[in-house]
């Protein structure tokens, strides 16, 4: 597989390069580039490229103007230090979004959505297809929970975090009480609004609406406190402060 790397940051394509050859021994990087010009030149010159990681915040703009310069089929996995501009990166030929500092497990799980979705056996068309399916993707709106014998619809909005414990995904509602979900964190944050709710460290992942104060925690980490009863700390981790603060700002 070749792959093409558009990163501005040394270090970023270094470890990004890295994580890359160990996860996979086939994967070729055949070019990188650090600027959107240099990108184009890039894309124009090399016609066997089968996937890209394009940085959104390049030195000279953000990436998406690349597609306004030159046109390409091939799908990309976008990187960036925020998460505010995940809605129009899946307008890009985008198969996921990954959030620096990146982790190893986040990549692999990208690649392997790689190869779901352009299997050699597979023709472009029908990976385009797939692609836009991607992109029309709508948010989760509620979740289905199982009590008892009954069937319960709880509303997203009405959701004020959800966290595992003991290997287990809950959620906990505004009035105070926690259900099972048939998800795992990794799944659920894929599937709703970015904007609402963001993952704040491995355990939690917080509704914005829900959330009653922030202060200055240890090791430069901040300490949420929601409206709702939650009996463990709430730490955004050191490397999710910046973006959890973009966030919060949007």
């Amino acid at each position: 597989m070749n792959v093409i790397i558009i990163e501005d940051e040394q270090y970023a394509f270094d470890k990004l390069s890295l994580l890359l050859s160990r996860l996979d021994n086939n994967i070729n990087i055949v070019g990188h580039a650090k600027s959107i010009k240099h990108a184009v030149a890039l894309i124009e010159n090399n016609d066997e490229i089968d996937l890209a990681f394009f940085d959104i915040q390049l030195s000279d703009g953000l990436s998406f103007s690349i597609f306004d310069r030159i046109e390409f089929s091939f799908p990309i996995i976008f990187t960036t230090a925020y998460d505010n501009h995940a809605i129009r990166a899946f307008k890009h030929n985008s198969i996921d979004y990954l959030l620096k500092p990146i982790r190893k497990a986040d990549l692999e799980m990208a690649i392997q959505k790689f190869d779901r979705l352009w299997k050699p056996d597979k023709s472009q068309g029908e990976a385009i297809k797939n692609l836009q399916k991607l992109e029309q993707k709508s948010y989760k709106e509620r979740f289905v929970i199982k009590v008892g014998e009954h069937i319960k619809m709880i509303k997203a909005s009405d959701i004020s975090c959800f966290y595992s414990m003991d290997k287990t995904t809950y959620l906990l509602t505004a009035d105070d009480r926690n259900y099972h979900v048939d998800f795992t964190l990794e799944e659920i944050i894929e599937t709703i609004n970015s904007r609402q709710f963001y993952r704040v460290n491995r355990k939690f992942i917080i509704n914005l609406n829900f959330i009653k104060d922030i202060i200055s925690y240890s090791n430069s980490r901040l300490k949420v406190s929601l409206k709702t009863k939650v009996d463990d700390d709430i730490i955004v981790s050191r490397e999710r402060v910046k973006g959890f603060k973009n966030w919060l700002g949007e």
